[in-house]
């Protein structure tokens, strides 16, 4: 049960903390783990009810001449100062509905209705770099830009003033030149939706802001019109970009609706369509185009997190960790449900789409007289890709990995080496009925695993760093927030030899951390 205490609230560091150091720290392995995730799971006697809506805090782990120290703060944004004032929840989250203020009388309220939605800033999700400058993040289009070493939040930045997105993930690809590509839902030609990939160009020579420079590459349309699917993350090649456009989708007239209904949030507005299934879209990248031929269809899928996306002799590989069916897992995610007794977790997580990681082949070269023959010919494939009559392509997916209710999630690769190459190995975080606890190694040509475990252990998604000058793909560490509730220093870093995923050290702190998402190692 001791899960739980990774959903409780703490407080933030006044100055970093050092850390109880055992094992050995590799020399070469100096900088900052930044991480992002939530950390005020109430504001006064108001409970948030989503693992999506505590509060933003952002830790950072500093690594310097073999000393660690464990640093954390409250990002300060709208949303939490607002929150901090009044003593309550004022702006609707992503699982909790805030209130009018019970003190302002019927004419304030009145106009306050009329200003319409107030979407939140509240950046738990990420932090990336664009330009020169670091980012936290959630998925509206509000972005927070914030000090890495300091961790001060210096300022709240609207995408819409940059960009016609309605939002942007939180998974950008990142080129080798410092580009920022991303994804986001928008309003498309005669009002209907769509989805656009953006472009934000690397730092500036004149040291301007590369937001104001940034752009839309290409738009690719929604299955339907009024609703576009959640996107939380694309694929990305040197010459291709990959959209999978999921079953959940975004109900707009819902959606607007329901903010003119007291206590709905942005949960109230998803929807499963049961009879879409999946579809990939494809698009080149330079010049940017939309390939409106290529109609990929599959089964029924959640997806958040794309591993990795190459090509090969004519093909797209695209490895994905899905979860089966069009229930949104998200449903499974409310704090009551996480913090349950383990039985009632277990069972829970029965009813809940069960995940698996998979592998889909999109062929590129399509010629009419190859309908109903399998058109994938990569020789180390079990995935198939058809064509019907209609023009559709039906894919079916080769399984790299899969356990009943056990996911392999938050997964990362050797990005600077292979991010849109042919790759070897992914490392992920496994979850066990939604709680984490082991993190994995996965080679996804021959599926063999390796597992770092430890009782009562929570780790978080665990991030590569490389070896300086290493020439092999997994020579390098793996990074992870761990909790181990029980123990006299509950919070720990730490730092596993990524070739055989043994334990090369921690750094244990005497506080306990709650939960992260995602987050980045800064050299």
């Amino acid at each position: 049960l001791s899960y739980r205490k990774i959903f409780e609230t703490v407080e933030e560091l006044n100055e970093p903390i050092p850390a109880k150091i055992s094992g050995v720290i590799p020399s070469w392995l100096g900088g900052s783990l930044l991480r992002m995730g939530p950390g005020l799971f109430e504001v006064g006697d108001e409970p948030f009810y989503h693992l999506f809506d505590g509060q933003a805090l952002m830790h950072k782990f500093d690594l310097k001449d073999g000393q660690v120290t464990y640093y954390r703060k409250y990002i300060k944004t709208d949303t939490y100062v607002r929150a901090m004032t009044e003593n309550r929840i004022v702006v609707t989250e992503f699982g909790t509905a805030a209130y009018p203020d019970p003190c302002k009388n019927i004419f304030s309220r009145f106009f306050t209705y009329f200003r319409g939605i107030e979407v939140t800033d509240n950046c738990i999700v990420n932090v990336y770099p664009i330009g020169e400058d670091f980012y936290a993040v959630t998925e509206t289009n509000y972005i927070t830009k914030v000090d890495p070493d300091s961790l001060e939040t210096l300022k709240r930045v609207d995408l819409c003033k940059y960009l016609s997105v309605n939002g942007v993930t939180a998974h950008p690809h990142i080129d080798a030149d410092g580009a920022v590509y991303n994804i986001g839902n928008c309003f498309g030609k005669s009002m209907s939706l769509a989805y656009n990939i953006v472009k934000i160009p690397p730092a500036q020579k004149d040291n301007s802001d590369p937001l104001e420079k940034s752009q839309v590459v290409v738009q690719l349309p929604s299955s339907e019109r009024l609703k576009p699917s959640y996107v939380h993350s694309f694929g990305m090649t040197d010459n291709y970009f990959v959209f999978v456009e999921q079953p959940v989708k975004i109900n707009l007239l819902k959606f607007l609706s329901a903010w003119s209904v007291r206590g709905a949030t942005y949960m109230d507005c998803f929807e499963s369509n049961d009879s879409m299934g999946t579809w990939f879209h494809l698009a080149t990248k330079d010049p940017a185009d939309y390939l409106s031929s290529h109609k990929f269809r599959t089964s029924a899928f959640n997806l958040f997190h794309h591993i990795n996306t190459y090509e090969e002799q004519g093909f797209i590989v695209v490895d994905l960790c899905t979860w089966k069916g069009h229930d949104f897992v998200y449903n499974y995610l409310y704090l009551a449900n996480i913090r349950e007794e383990w039985e009632e977790v277990k069972k829970a997580a029965m009813r809940a789409p069960q995940p698996e990681v998979r592998r889909y082949v999109l062929p590129l070269d399509i010629h009419r007289e190859d309908q109903g023959k399998n058109l994938v010919s990569l020789p180390y494939t079990t995935a198939t890709a058809v064509l019907h009559s209609d023009g559709t392509i039906w894919l079916e997916p080769e399984v790299l990995f899969s356990g009943p209710r056990q996911a392999f999630e938050f997964p990362q690769i050797n990005y600077s080496l292979c991010r849109g190459k042919k790759y070897s190995f992914a490392y992920g975080l496994g979850l066990n009925h939604f709680i984490p606890d082991r993190i994995v190694k996965l080679n996804v040509q021959t599926k063999q695993t390796w597992v770092w475990q430890e009782e009562e252990c929570y780790p978080s998604e665990p991030l590569f760093v490389p070896t300086p000058g290493a020439t092999e793909e997994d020579d390098g560490v793996l990074l992870s927030i761990v909790v181990k509730p029980g123990a006299e220093r509950p919070g720990f870093l730490l730092v596993l030899d990524a070739t055989t995923l043994t334990e090369l050290a921690r750094a244990e702190v005497n506080t306990i951390i709650p939960v992260t998402l995602h987050g980045m190692y800064k050299p």
